[in-house]
């Protein structure tokens, strides 16, 4: 019929987002930066989550640790750092101007803003002291290279300075000016996260000075990101993308006619490609994946029925919405898995309707090989979910 959207269904969809996001074994990737730029970001909220979530798509899960700390320590080609909703993400290097202009400057507004108006209200020091501090703690770290938030105290006693946030209120606490300004520099995009302090799966970091980048206008960078983000995850639809960036809509419609997005039929209604992925893609071989929390296929659209059955969100999502570790079966999701505290790999079906012995036995080769490369590393997600917690006590 003319002038009728193509419809793109479930099982295109899921092909889709085998070869997009790396996961079907013959789109397996050859290096952390490949899988980055494929995903365009991997949720750095929780540090182990950006290693497993490599493992799961490089071709060599065993070159997962060594590579991926190459890649952001040494070579710097990945960087950890704040972009959309104010969330943690590690990026291609290249993409980092891109993440700055077109959600970083709106979102370190706020949190400066928010910084100061916190100290005030709380009589501590006021904006021209911060200021002054700021001043010396970076240029402490660019003497030092890398350090942590504790040893720049050293060098600056005054970030040591404390005051009451949200005094009288049920959530009331005592912030010092340390956690709450670095956090702010690192949305600003000054400084970033460095090195851990102990192995892969540390939380706790040092700082270092990010590198230097260009400056880009705002809409041409709004318009690259979701170029990059419809090519990842595309079909999707506008409220898929507005949730994943955190934008207003305007700014959402503004990059998509940028880009010239083309429109298609999804089951939640209109979605969008980009103009040459309008064409049909074949089916894929069947494959399964073990993905961990936060992995960026799991959180990449808010609106996932497609590859999420609702029934199966309780067990997998916490009270905040934040995914744990998944099983995937051929493009959705059929069960959890967690690492016990002898290093096994457990596994659960929560979906068993077409999944039979062969989809079993793949995912007891990828649980065999997520063990493999994980080794003596016990891991634990920093946001648990009820099938998670209970795998790992069984």
């Amino acid at each position: 019929m003319s002038g009728q959207l193509r419809y793109i269904e479930v099982a295109e969809r899921r092909a889709r987002l085998a070869v997009g996001q790396r996961l079907a074994g013959a789109a397996r990737a050859d290096s952390p930066e490949e899988v980055a730029e494929s995903l365009v970001a991997l949720h750095g909220t929780d540090p182990a989550s950006v290693f497993l979530a490599v493992g799961a798509r490089l071709a060599d899960a065993a070159k997962t640790v060594p590579e991926t700390e190459r890649a952001l320590y040494e070579d710097r080609t990945l960087v950890r750092m704040h972009g959309m909703r104010h969330t943690v993400f590690v990026f291609p290097t290249g993409l980092v101007p891109v993440v700055h202009a077109s959600t970083g400057l709106t979102v370190a507004a706020r949190a400066r803003a928010a910084l100061i108006k916190d100290m005030a209200k709380a009589g501590a020091p006021d904006a021209e002291w911060l200021a002054e501090v700021e001043a010396s703690a970076l240029a402490a770290l660019a003497r030092r290279g890398e350090a942590t938030a504790v040893e720049l105290a050293q060098d600056e006693p005054r970030l040591r300075e404390q005051f009451v946030y949200a005094a009288g209120k049920s959530y009331e606490g005592v912030h010092t000016v340390s956690s709450r300004l670095w956090r702010v520099l690192g949305v600003e995009g000054r400084v970033v996260r460095g090195r851990p302090l102990g192995s892969w799966t540390s939380t706790q970091f040092r700082w270092a000075v990010a590198p230097p980048s260009p400056e880009l206008p705002v809409a041409e960078a709004q318009s690259e990101l979701v170029r990059r983000w419809l090519a990842a995850c595309g079909p999707a639809t506008e409220a898929d993308l507005k949730w994943w960036t955190g934008w207003k809509v305007s700014d959402v419609r503004a990059a998509l006619k940028a880009v010239g997005a083309v429109t298609v039929s999804v089951d939640e209604g209109v979605g969008y490609v980009l103009a040459d992925a309008v064409e049909p893609v074949g089916a894929v071989e069947p494959w399964a994946a073990l993905l961990p929390g936060l992995d960026p296929t799991a959180m990449g659209w808010q609106e996932r029925d497609w590859y999420c059955p609702p029934e199966l969100r309780s067990a997998l999502f916490d009270r905040s919405g934040n995914i744990g570790p998944t099983v995937w079966w051929d493009g959705r999701i059929v069960g959890g898995w967690a690492q016990r505290p002898d290093g096994e790999i457990a596994w659960r079906l929560l979906d068993t309707e077409g999944v039979g012995r062969e989809a079993r036995t793949s995912i007891e080769a990828e649980a065999a090989r997520l063990h493999a490369w994980v080794g003596p590393t016990r891991v634990t997600p920093r946001f648990r979910t009820p099938l998670e917690r209970e795998l790992a006590a069984a």
